[in-house]
């Protein structure tokens, strides 16, 4: 891959879409779990929300590999890993990152082992290391305005 600049449009996307996923958590009942577990749609909403959002903020960060830094990165674990050598995410946020890519794997491979209080929690309590990485990723590229490309696509016909 050829390095060149990191999308802004596909930034604002995929930031958008990790806090509108995280907003649609918010709104469920996350006071106390008899309250989430009363009606199983939050289970199933919760965890959809939540996977959609993971996915959203590391395809962010590959995005940012690929584009700025020329590296493919295939592993989900993988992308916490290169944005830390990279200097774009520190070693507390790329640690941050790893455990929160390893979850989305779980979300998706042993969907059956987590629980609804293991889902409940993580949604009442820890939303918050999602938007830590996202606001890392952001700080970067405001620090790094060389590395954007504004460009705005031309309307399809």
């Amino acid at each position: 891959m050829t390095p060149s600049r990191v999308r802004a449009k596909v930034v604002l996307e995929r930031t958008a879409w990790v806090r509108e996923m995280l907003d649609r958590v918010r709104r469920l009942p996350l006071e106390s779990f008899d309250e989430f577990n009363e009606d199983p749609r939050n289970h199933d909403s919760a965890e959809s929300c939540l996977r959609r959002g993971l996915e959203a903020l590391l395809d962010l960060g590959r995005h940012i590999l690929a584009k700025r830094f020329g590296r493919g990165v295939v592993q989900y674990k993988e992308i916490a890993t290169a944005l830390e050598e990279c200097r774009v995410l520190g070693s507390d946020e790329a640690k941050l990152l790893t455990e929160l890519a390893g979850y989305r794997n779980r979300m998706v491979h042993f969907y059956n082992e987590i629980t609804h209080e293991e889902l409940f929690n993580i949604c009442s309590e820890q939303l918050g290391d999602v938007e830590r990485v996202v606001d890392e990723l952001l700080a970067w590229l405001r620090d790094h305005p060389e590395a954007l490309d504004m460009s705005i696509d031309k309307p399809k016909t």
